[in-house]
């Protein structure tokens, strides 16, 4: 009798273990419901725009000044000459370093984004974890990124359900 009520634990822990339930949301496309996100993508846009053309002009400046100072060499003395082909140096430089402080790893174009899309983010995970323990899942996957999801039934998806919980459903019909 013992024996047989221990084998039937025993066998009924991996049907403990394997029954947790699962959902996939796909955050590309509530992000894409999200007037705010698209909001913030567009500021970013026009940042980076601006960045860009600011360096544009500088870069275009100081090409000038290359120029410049290539149809002045035979006339300049070597000091001269040295002089402002080191001032030319450290203006490159510094176009370098400031482009690299707004578009380099953790510059302001980053800094800029993260600070606008993080709170959006921020908004769907809470979002994701409220339905999810509103329907007692202890696993949800993001269709849109890495975990690649070869297969998807439907019945495990939730993103409407996050559409629903953000208020966004009436974008969808």
């Amino acid at each position: 009798m013992i024996k047989r009520n221990i084998i039937i634990i025993i066998l009924s822990i991996p049907h403990i273990v394997f029954s947790q339930k699962f959902g996939y949301v796909n955050s590309e496309f509530i992000l894409s419901n999200m007037k705010e996100y698209k909001i913030a993508l567009d500021e970013i846009e026009l940042l980076s725009k601006a960045w860009e053309k600011e360096i544009s002009d500088m870069y275009i400046d100081i090409e000038k000044k290359e120029i410049e100072l290539k149809t002045e060499q035979i006339l300049l003395t070597k000091d001269m000459y040295d002089s402002k082909r080191e001032n030319l140096d450290k203006e490159w430089k510094t176009i370098r370093d400031y482009q690299n402080k707004v578009f380099g790893f953790e510059g302001l174009y980053f800094l800029k984004k993260k600070e606008l899309i993080e709170p959006i983010q921020d908004i769907i995970f809470d979002s994701i974890e409220r339905v999810a323990k509103k329907n007692r899942l202890q696993i949800v996957f993001d269709k849109s990124s890495e975990p690649i999801l070869l297969y998807t039934n439907p019945i495990h998806d939730y993103t409407d359900y996050v559409l629903e919980d953000l208020g966004l459903t009436e974008k969808i019909n």
